[in-house]
């Protein structure tokens, strides 16, 4: 199954980020680009572990406000980047499927393969942090034990999610399913869009 081997994937990243544990660490991918779909979920969930931890430094109440707007645009930039990375997927599995012809009565998902991957990858993230909340010596009885009921539910919905992935990837194989990508139309980047930033111009 597809969600075995990106699950594998993002443990793997997580850990891998946490050896270090610094958002400025220097970033190496496992796999090499001719191992395609391993090489774009590598650093897909690499994006989604820097800025899991940009989100926890700015929420920081005594950040300097100088270094909050560094890290504001930074924390733009990887989302632009985990965009990007999502499409990048999506266009691999279209070139996987470009031979499959659609049934007549096939139907289109509400989303894409690769934006239920992108759910994935955040999901690994939260039951990573929620264990460790979970076994966190120095916390309460009473923490530990309400942090993994909360895990519990997460690697349930991990099971439901992964199932709910294979299950697209094979309906879009069989010809159930068909999808299409809408490229994101984001406009407060873009300095003709934006109208801030058009002023600036």
């Amino acid at each position: 199954m597809f969600t075995n081997k990106a699950n594998k994937i993002f443990q793997d990243v997580i850990e891998k980020y946490h050896v270090v544990n610094t958002v400025d660490q220097p970033f190496k991918n496992a796999y090499p680009e001719s191992n395609l779909i391993e090489h774009l979920l590598y650093r897909k969930c690499w994006i989604d572990t820097v800025q899991w931890h940009y989100e926890d430094i700015i929420r920081d109440p005594n950040i300097d406000p100088v270094a909050a707007l560094t890290l504001k645009r930074q924390i733009d930039a990887s989302n632009q980047d985990r965009t990007d990375m999502v499409e990048y997927i999506d266009s691999y599995f279209l070139e996987k499927y470009k031979a499959v012809t659609p049934k007549n009565d096939a139907t289109i998902n509400t989303e894409s393969p690769a934006w239920g991957v992108d759910r994935l990858s955040i999901l690994a993230l939260k039951i990573y942090h929620m264990n460790e909340e979970a076994t966190r010596n120095d916390a309460s009885a009473e923490h530990k034990a309400a942090c993994q009921k909360k895990l519990d539910i997460l690697l349930e919905q991990r099971v439901d999610l992964s199932t709910a992935i294979d299950t697209l990837l094979s309906d879009i194989e069989k010809g159930d399913k068909y999808m299409k990508v809408y490229k994101q139309m984001k406009m407060y980047n873009d300095d003709e869009l934006n109208p801030v930033l058009r002023s600036q111009k």
